[in-house]
């Protein structure tokens, strides 16, 4: 994942444990760690965090967070107001949008092998690598933007405070189900992501409508490089040639991965139809002249003259 470069209201860090080198999650001894947007408990300011991935419920009573006994990373969208682990959390208006540059699925193979896809959202032609810096107009990567549940969790003997986050996910959109069966729910849009974070005026009900399968995705396959958490280089998304088994050389640069699938659109000898899944083609497309996603960048981390955030509804 990319150096995030976003202008907050606020930004806290989980003290517990701090990031790895390891762009978009990091690693370390309490776990693998990524960044959350959420509002304020006080306010309607915009928050980012670092938060660990794996939600351990406030309510867990083990000093060691290891130890809890059932995989939290994920949630799915159907038992989340059933499940104690996320509904306490969910019903007091602690949701948060995980940011990534994208993510990863596995599809399985007939020859028993599993082949990988980089799933994000479409990119406008001219996105640049580093983005700007300051109050300029962000023209970066357009991170991906997935709906998630938080919580606090404090060891019952004493210590720091662990911010912990799960992904929410849904069945597969159309375009994605022959990788997997199931996606997150990607929050297409200023609005969609206001909604999710205002706890303040949009209660629970009405948020969890908002969790829907999306198709604004495109994606391509990469090497099994990737299958190794260890690895956390541009090969790790750099798209390959399944028909060939060709890799394309990455570089620090998105620019040449644009660049690289643009060309490879444009001059690239048609394949036939049963050499390898179609790639989802609306990769390069013209900026919107109504928003563009350096608006809703700006704008989902937080507004000028927005009322202060009043208390949750359930």
């Amino acid at each position: 994942m990319g150096i995030l470069r976003l202008k907050a209201e606020r930004w806290e860090r989980d003290r517990a444990g701090s990031r790895g080198e390891g762009v978009g999650t990091g690693q370390s001894g309490r776990g693998l760690f990524g960044f959350a947007l959420l509002s304020d408990a006080d306010s309607s300011e915009r928050v980012l965090m670092d938060m660990r991935w794996g939600l351990v419920p406030s309510w867990f009573k083990n000093d060691d967070p290891s130890k809890l006994q059932f995989n939290t990373s994920n949630c799915r969208s159907d038992t989340m107001l059933k499940k104690t682990s996320y509904k306490g959390a969910l019903l007091k208006g602690k949701r948060c949008v995980v940011l990534a540059d994208g993510f990863y699925e596995w599809q399985q193979q007939q020859s028993g092998g599993k082949q990988p896809y980089f799933i994000y959202f479409p990119q406008t032609k001219d996105a640049v690598d580093e983005g700007t810096e300051g109050d300029e107009e962000w023209k970066g990567w357009r991170l991906l933007t997935m709906a998630g549940i938080f919580d606090c969790w404090e060891p019952p003997s004493g210590g720091e405070m662990l911010y912990t986050y799960t992904i929410i996910t849904v069945d597969a959109s159309k375009d994605v189900s022959f990788i997997h069966h199931r996606m997150p729910a990607i929050l297409d849009g200023d609005e969609t992501i206001r909604k999710w974070l205002d706890f303040a005026e949009v209660p629970t009900q009405e948020a969890v409508k908002l969790i829907q399968p999306t198709e604004n995705i495109v994606f391509h396959p990469v090497s099994t490089f990737v299958n190794s958490i260890r690895n956390n280089t541009p090969e790790c998304v750099a798209p390959i040639e399944l028909g060939a088994k060709k890799e394309v050389k990455a570089t620090p640069s998105n620019k040449v991965l644009l660049g690289w699938l643009k060309n490879s659109q444009e001059g690239s000898p048609q394949k036939k139809e049963n050499d390898l899944p179609k790639w989802k083609s609306q990769f390069i497309h013209s900026p919107s002249p109504k928003k563009t996603s350096a608006d809703i960048l700006q704008q989902w981390l937080g507004k000028q003259g927005e009322p202060a955030a009043k208390k949750h509804k359930a």
